[in-house]
């Protein structure tokens, strides 16, 4: 069988079903989204303010691709996207080691 895909799929899924675009299938499906890529750990919503202070004002969504994405940062993406401020969804990069930096 051959699936055909538009767009990018990955390997992981989304850090929280909160994420969801769509709640039939539970998958995230974002047209001309902002990606952020970060090599390390998010644990702080301070460290994404000035990226999300940008977003906002242009009603894309943003697709966040980091090492990890934990604690109040994870919160507040959860928070905003649920109250519906932000589209946005947070995942872990795909692969492991040097592949993951090579991404």
């Amino acid at each position: 069988t051959i699936s055909y895909v538009e767009g990018m799929q990955f390997d992981r899924g989304y850090l929280s079903p909160y994420f969801s675009t769509n709640k039939e299938n539970m998958s995230v499906n974002f047209d001309d989204a902002f990606i952020l890529i970060y090599e390390k750990k998010i644990s702080s919503i301070k460290e994404l303010l000035p990226v999300l202070e940008k977003v906002l004002g242009t009603n894309k969504p943003l697709l966040i691709i980091a090492e990890d994405i934990e604690g109040d940062a994870l919160a507040a993406l959860v928070l905003n996207s649920v109250r519906g401020a932000l589209k946005v969804c947070a995942i872990k990069s795909p692969g492991f080691g040097d592949r993951r930096k090579a991404m």
